[in-house]
C-alpha cells in the first residue's frame, strides 16, 4: 500500500489549536501596517483598536471561517510560455527551489562561496528545466552584480528568455510587484489570460510576532487582485520570535496565516494560496535559527495537518541544512527535513539547492537534490500487494530450474517499477571506483551540472516580446529608492529596515 501521511497531532489536538486561534485572533488580533488592508478588514466586519500606537485588527470567527470556505484547494501554475503547467492539489507532491542566497558555492575560492550574480540566476533556471523531480524554480539567487531596484525585472525578464517551469517571487512592495505583473502579462499575452492561467507564485510572509508588514501587504493586493497563487509561510522560531513549546508556535503561526489569507480572500475571492511552514526552533546554544533540527521537522508535520484541516494545499520546507559545507550534517539534515515534509503529505515542498539556513545556493546540490527527491517519491509509492506482484509462480519456477531472477519476464516488467536507480549515488566496488577518479558525490554532481549548462538552449521568447521587455527595465531603472518610498505610501521616518538597507545596498 502507498505510505499513509505522517502525524503527530490527534483530532483533538488540532481542533484545540484551532479553538485558540480563533479566540486570540478575536481578542489580541494581528497587528497590521497598511491603512488599505486595515480599511478592507474593518469594512469587512473586522474591528480596528490601537495599542501603543500601532493598529491591531481583531478578527471575528465568523469572518475567519466565511473566508477560510472561498480559497480553492487545487491551482494550476504555468511555465512562461504555457507549455508546463503543474497542478497543486491536496494530493499533490510538488518540488521545488526556495531561498535568499546573496551568495553561491565556488569551489574556486579559498572560502568557497562569492557573492551571486545574473548569471548565476540564469544557470539556476536552465539546470531547474532539466530535472526530472523539481517542478518549479524560484528567486533563489539574489544577483549582486545588477542594482537591487531593478532586481525584479533583470530576473523576470531572464526567466522568460532560460526558463520553462514556473517561477516564485516575493511579493515585496506594490511597485516591485507590479513590475512583475506587468512583465509577466507581456509574456503571457496579456493580464486576462495571466490571470487566467498565472505565471507566478507569490511569496508572503508575516513577520512573527504577529505582524503583517506593509511593504509585503503592498505587495500581496497586487498579487491578489490579478489571482497570483500565494505562498503565505510563517518563519518563526521557537523561543525568540513565538512561544518555545511547539503547540504555541503552531497557535501563534496558525493565526499569522489565517488572518493574511483573509485578506486575500477580500481582496479576490478564490486567490489561490499555500498554507507555509518554514517554522523552527532558537538554538539555545547559539540563538540562532535552526532549520536543520528534529523540532524543524515536527512542526513541519503539525503544519501539514493544520493546512488540511482547513482543506487548503500546504508548503513545507524540505532539503534544509544549518551546515556551511558539503559533510554528513550537511546530509542527514537535508534529508531529514525533507522526509518528513513528504511523509507529512505537504503538497508543494520547497529549497533544493540551498545551505547555510537556505542563504546560500549550491548548482550541484540541485542536481543532488533531484536524486533525493526521487528517493523520497519511491518511498512515498510504498509497496504494491497482489497476485502478480506476490510472484508466486515466478518464485516456483526459478526455484525448481535452479536459476536466479536475472533477465526474466517478471523482472523486466517490475524493474523500472519497483527500483529507483538514482543517477548520482555511488554503488560500484571500490576497485572500480578508484579507477574512475576516486570522484566523491558533489564531484560527479559538478559533472553533470557543467554537462547541462554546456548545452545551447534556444530561447523561446519571441523578439518583440524581448524588445517590450528589456524597454520595460529600462523604464524601471531610472527610479530611486526615494521613488520607492513615495510609491509604497512610507515616506514617514520609521520607515522599515529592508528599505533602509534598500538604501544602503545602492549606496555601497
Amino acid at each position: 500500500m502507498k505510505i499513509q501521511p505522517l502525524k503527530i497531532l490527534s483530532k483533538d489536538e488540532i481542533q484545540l489549536i484551532h479553538e485558540n486561534t480563533l479566540e486570540l485572533l478575536q481578542t489580541l488580533g494581528v497587528r497590521v501596517e497598511s491603512e488599505e488592508a486595515q480599511n478592507l478588514l474593518v469594512k469587512n466586519g473586522a474591528t480596528s483598536i490601537k495599542r501603543d500606537n500601532k493598529i491591531y485588527i481583531l478578527f471575528p470567527e465568523d469572518l475567519v471561517k466565511e473566508q477560510l470556505k472561498k480559497v480553492p484547494n487545487e491551482f494550476t501554475l504555468y511555465g512562461p510560455d504555457g507549455s508546463y503547467s503543474i497542478k497543486v492539489n491536496l494530493n499533490a507532491q510538488i518540488f521545488s527551489t526556495f531561498g535568499a542566497a546573496m551568495k553561491i558555492h565556488d569551489s574556486s575560492k579559498r572560502k568557497k562561496i562569492r557573492n551571486s550574480t545574473l548569471k548565476d540566476l540564469i544557470n539556476q533556471i536552465k539546470i531547474v528545466n532539466k530535472l526530472d523531480n523539481i517542478d518549479c524554480s524560484h528567486l533563489d539567487i539574489w544577483p549582486g552584480d545588477v542594482p537591487y531596484t531593478v532586481l525584479h525585472c533583470h530576473s523576470i525578464l531572464q526567466w522568460a528568455k532560460h526558463g520553462i517551469k514556473p517561477f516564485g517571487m516575493a511579493c515585496f512592495g506594490r511597485t516591485a510587484s507590479q513590475d512583475m505583473i506587468n512583465m509577466a502579462s507581456i509574456i503571457s499575452g496579456g493580464t486576462d489570460e495571466l490571470k487566467k492561467k498565472p505565471r507566478l507564485l507569490g511569496v508572503f510572509n508575516p513577520t512573527s510576532p504577529l505582524l503583517l508588514p506593509q511593504i509585503l501587504l503592498n505587495g500581496l493586493f497586487v498579487f491578489a487582485k490579478h489571482n497570483q497563487p500565494m505562498n503565505i509561510t510563517s518563519a518563526a522560531g521557537a523561543g525568540s520570535t513565538a512561544p518555545v513549546t511547539l503547540a504555541g508556535l503552531l497557535v501563534q503561526t496558525n493565526m499569522e496565516i489565517l488572518a493574511s489569507i483573509v485578506l486575500t480572500q477580500l481582496i479576490n475571492p478564490g486567490t489561490p494560496v499555500l498554507y507555509g511552514s518554514t517554522n523552527t526552533i532558537m538554538d539555545p546554544l547559539t540563538g540562532n535559527m535552526a532549520y536543520g533540527s528534529t523540532e524543524f521537522a515536527l512542526i513541519t508535520i503539525g503544519s501539514a495537518q493544520l493546512a488540511h484541516y482547513y482543506k487548503i494545499p500546504s508548503k513545507g520546507s524540505g532539503l534544509m541544512t544549518d551546515s556551511k559545507c558539503f559533510d554528513l550534517q550537511n546530509g542527514f539534515e537535508r534529508y531529514l527535513t525533507l522526509l518528513h515534509a513528504a511523509l507529512a503529505g505537504h503538497n508543494y515542498i520547497t529549497c533544493a539547492g540551498t545551505y547555510e539556513s537556505s542563504i546560500t545556493e549550491a548548482l550541484e546540490l540541485l542536481i543532488i537534490d533531484d536524486d533525493l527527491i526521487g528517493m523520497v517519491k519511491r518511498e512515498l509509492k510504498g509497496i504494491t500487494v497482489n497476485s502478480d506482484t506476490l510472484a508466486r509462480e515466478e518464485i516456483e519456477r526459478v526455484a525448481l530450474s535452479s536459476g536466479n531472477y536475472l533477465g526474466t519476464k517478471h523482472s523486466a516488467k517490475y524493474v523500472r517499477k519497483e527500483i529507483f536507480v538514482p543517477s548520482l549515488v555511488d554503488r560500484k566496488r571500490r576497485g572500480a571506483w578508484m579507477k574512475e577518479g576516486e570522484k566523491d558525490i558533489m564531484e560527479r554532481a559538478r559533472e553533470k551540472m557543467l554537462e547541462i549548462l554546456r548545452e545551447e538552449v534556444p530561447s523561446k521568447l519571441e523578439p518583440p516580446i524581448e524588445q517590450r521587455l528589456i524597454a520595460y527595465l529600462k523604464g524601471v531603472s531610472s527610479r530611486t529608492v526615494e521613488d520607492y518610498r513615495k510609491l509604497e505610501g512610507m515616506e514617514a521616518a520609521d520607515v522599515p529596515e529592508t528599505l533602509s538597507q534598500i538604501k544602503k545596498k545602492n549606496e555601497k
